[in-house]
């Protein structure tokens, strides 16, 4: 991955395409406890309600479909030929180069489709953080939604795995979380249907750009949250995990209360039930 940051230094600059600020739902851990929790409480639930629109969002959405883009074994010549192929299709400079040792760099866009908020470090100036205190021992992070439409050009090599990009997808960003916390997918439109499937951590992005040539529409990249199915709580730093405690408590409470409030109404319209009866 050395050999790809290098070469995308010495490349021209791709700026993200920002579709708002990212200001809009921000929240410094540095803030006030009650303020903290009431970002995450507003996004974020251990009961999350399935709603009929989000069900019919992604009807056509086929996860897991597999894709062979550069599943097959190409020969040195073979590789030339694609990568020759491909130059002439595309009308900027994103070009890919073959090395002599038979690999070959390029480009590839990553699309963002986070839900959850990323952290980041808190800038600092002059030694002190933007509340004008002094800085310490202890780690804080900004944390902030990126726009769903945000994306970043990354220039790799065919050697570069879909881990290695989203390490440094995560480090032009200055994003602190764990990697572990996204996965990248591949996404394909085909027959008027869109089709996704999760990539595995040693899977090389840019063999399957190769593969299936520059058009997005066939083939294009997008980083989200890596939905296991379980939650990897060792993954989440100390202040957000109390967080969810929190957060948690206040659920049990609330569920523990309209169970309360639903039987003290039962109780009292059998009450009224037992008084207004006549004997016999």
């Amino acid at each position: 991955m050395s050999n790809a940051t290098s070469s995308s230094d010495k490349s021209p600059s791709f700026e993200m395409t920002w579709g708002s600020s990212t200001s809009s739902g921000y929240c410094s851990e540095e803030d006030a406890d009650s303020e903290f929790e009431q970002y995450f409480t507003a996004r974020t639930s251990f009961f999350p309600k399935t709603t009929k629109a989000n069900v019919n969002v992604n009807v056509n959405e086929k996860k897991d479909e597999q894709i062979e883009w550069g599943k097959q074994e190409l020969t040195p010549a073979d590789i030339q030929q694609k990568v020759k192929e491909y130059n002439a299709q595309i009308n900027s400079n994103l070009f890919m180069n073959m090395n002599k040792d038979g690999s070959y760099t390029g480009f590839i866009k990553v699309q963002f489709k986070l839900a959850r908020p990323v952290s980041v470090p808190p800038p600092k100036k002059g030694g002190q953080d933007v509340g004008g205190r002094k800085a310490s021992g202890v780690k804080r992070r900004t944390s902030f939604y990126l726009p769903k439409d945000a994306s970043k050009h990354l220039h790799i090599s065919s050697r570069t795995s879909s881990r290695e990009v989203i390490e440094a997808l995560l480090k032009k960003f200055t994003v602190v979380d764990n990697p572990g916390k996204f996965a990248l997918f591949e996404r394909s439109e085909r027959h008027e249907q869109v089709y996704v499937r999760k990539l595995s951590d040693d899977e090389r992005p840019l063999r399957l750009r190769l593969g299936a040539g520059p058009n997005e529409k066939i083939l294009s990249f997008v980083l989200k949250e890596n939905e296991t199915g379980e939650v990897n709580w060792h993954a989440f730093s100390m202040p957000e995990l109390k967080n969810f405690m929190r957060i948690l408590q206040r659920e049990e409470e609330e569920h523990v209360k309209q169970i309360v409030q639903r039987y003290a109404l039962a109780r009292i319209k059998m009450k009224e039930a037992l008084a207004g009866s006549t004997p016999g």
